[in-house]
């Protein structure tokens, strides 16, 4: 078979207790439902090919290509709360790494492609919806400019998948910066195996991080690194209403992307409460919550290093106390940034964040959808008219206009031209995301095998800062026959 994939394998280099060798499972009749074309552009790979039925039996795991090494990884993780020291990669079976014409190097996973010696009582298959919330979400990130796990392709198997019902099975190809978890520094730590962590360290930092190689402590730069992304990707999250939903410590990417998409949702009304997903019964992984279960997931990672930070063990306690310290600042700082570009602030002044922090309590009380508030917000900017639009979105309009006044006020303190704050508020005030009504009626719609609402969600999506007039419709919070109150795992 003609190498497709020019595969450059460094993961199954390491030693084998890293992973289980395994193969794809065979299905009978592989059918491609989407390819994204412009990433596998970018990842090298031939898209004409990849849409023949030789590159759809690659990405259905029917076919295994020349170079791969199919492989399942080991890690462990809390799950809401509860260490797990062994889960693995149960139904996704990394088949290699390439490197892209932009000299990244990640990971090409089959998600969905059968059982491995981490399924446990699994099937390791997925089935249609799951596959498609995936696509849609994580390509809706992307376009959004949040770090995020990618879809590469989607792939009908063939055969159905039993849940609580029969459904139609697929397969997601996933594309990573790495699929290394913090979950996969603890399997190691479970195991009192010190020289796992370190090998996992220095892989780590050779991959993600070399910069911390010339550092004094490379493994406390390490961690330094991992904190700052992960506070920069939880602000992301918030500035634009994202729930994660199952921020368990083994879907928490080391490489600080949004990974596992499986009871995640984008808040329609601005509730700091929400929570979509139905295994999250208590809240824990809630809208506001996110900032404190980063740090807490962080907390964990820190301990797996404990042995690399310093000889003794109170020594490498403080070391990682301090480290962790800087989290709240760099996630503070990173949030209020972005919530002084969605007002318009260009500089930065006493009061902005109490300003921002108002609006907010008054969209909670009022039941105020928090993507369009602040999109038509953005054309308020411009023209007081535009207020007329973003009022009617409060249950008591009237809570608007006091704050409105207020926040025109300060605007006028910098002088710049209107249409330039508009410009520059639209340019991060999305006018689509990833509605969960929309997903859900794409889904529903390709259980039917009709296609043609998740094509047309993904094309809306990829241009979530455009108009799209003739779109306007996907804008829109969804009617109260049509909200999706929970969001389920792809298991």
């Amino acid at each position: 078979m003609t190498a497709h994939f020019r595969f450059d394998n460094t993961y199954a280099a390491l030693p084998d207790r890293f992973f289980r060798r395994t193969s794809p499972s065979d299905v009978p009749a592989p059918r491609l439902m989407r390819l994204n074309r412009p990433l596998a552009a970018e990842l090298g790979l031939d898209p004409d090919w990849l849409a023949s039925p030789d590159g759809v039996a690659v990405l259905a795991g029917k076919q295994v290509p020349e170079g791969a090494i199919p492989i399942a990884t080991a890690y462990a993780g809390h799950q809401f709360g509860h260490f797990v020291p062994q889960l693995g990669d149960g139904r996704a079976i990394l088949l290699g790494e390439v490197v892209g014409r932009d000299g990244v190097r990640r990971d090409i996973q089959l998600k969905g492609s059968g059982r491995t010696p981490f399924s446990r009582q699994g099937d390791g298959k997925a089935a249609l919806g799951p596959v498609l919330r995936e696509f849609v979400v994580s390509e809706a990130m992307a376009a959004l400019g949040i770090p995020t796990t990618r879809a590469l392709a989607a792939v009908l198997t063939g055969e159905p998948v039993r849940r609580e019902a029969l459904l139609p099975g697929a397969v997601l190809t996933r594309v990573a910066k790495s699929h290394i978890r913090i979950g996969t520094f603890q399997f190691f730590a479970a195991r009192e195996d010190r020289d796992g962590i370190r090998t996992l360290a220095d892989y780590v930092i050779g991959r993600h991080y070399p910069d911390a190689q010339a550092a004094e402590a490379p493994y406390r730069a390490l961690l330094d690194r991992v904190i700052a992304r992960q506070a920069d990707l939880v602000a992301r999250w918030l500035l634009v209403g994202f729930i994660h939903g199952v921020m368990n410590t083994d879907n928490m990417s080391v490489a600080g992307e949004t990974i596992d998409y499986g009871p995640c949702a984008f808040m329609d009304a601005y509730d700091p409460a929400a929570v979509f997903s139905s295994i999250d019964q208590h809240g824990r992984y809630a809208y506001a919550n996110q900032p404190r279960i980063a740090l807490w997931n962080l907390a964990r990672l820190s301990e797996t290093l404990l042995p690399l930070l310093a000889a003794e063990e109170s020594a490498a306690i403080a070391v990682a106390e301090e480290a962790l310290r800087a989290f709240p600042p760099q996630f503070e700082g990173a949030f209020q940034a972005g919530l002084r570009r969605k007002l318009g602030l260009a500089a930065e002044r006493e009061g902005d964040i109490e300003l921002a922090q108002d609006l907010l309590g008054a969209m909670a009380a009022n039941q105020a959808d928090f993507t369009l508030t602040f999109r038509r917000l953005s054309d308020a900017a411009a023209d007081p008219a535009g207020d007329l639009r973003v009022r009617t979105l409060f249950a008591d309009p009237a809570a608007y206009d006091g704050w409105a006044a207020r926040w025109r006020g300060r605007l006028g303190e910098e002088g710049r031209d209107p249409a330039a704050v508009r410009d520059a508020m639209r340019a991060v005030n999305p006018a689509f995301i990833p509605r969960n009504h929309r997903i859900e009626a794409a889904i529903q719609a390709g259980l039917r095998d009709d296609f043609g609402p998740f094509e047309e969600l993904i094309s809306v999506l990829s241009r979530p800062f455009e108009d799209q007039p003739d779109r306007a419709a996907y804008m829109e919070p969804p009617l109260p026959d049509e909200r999706v109150r929970q969001t389920f795992c792809g298991t």
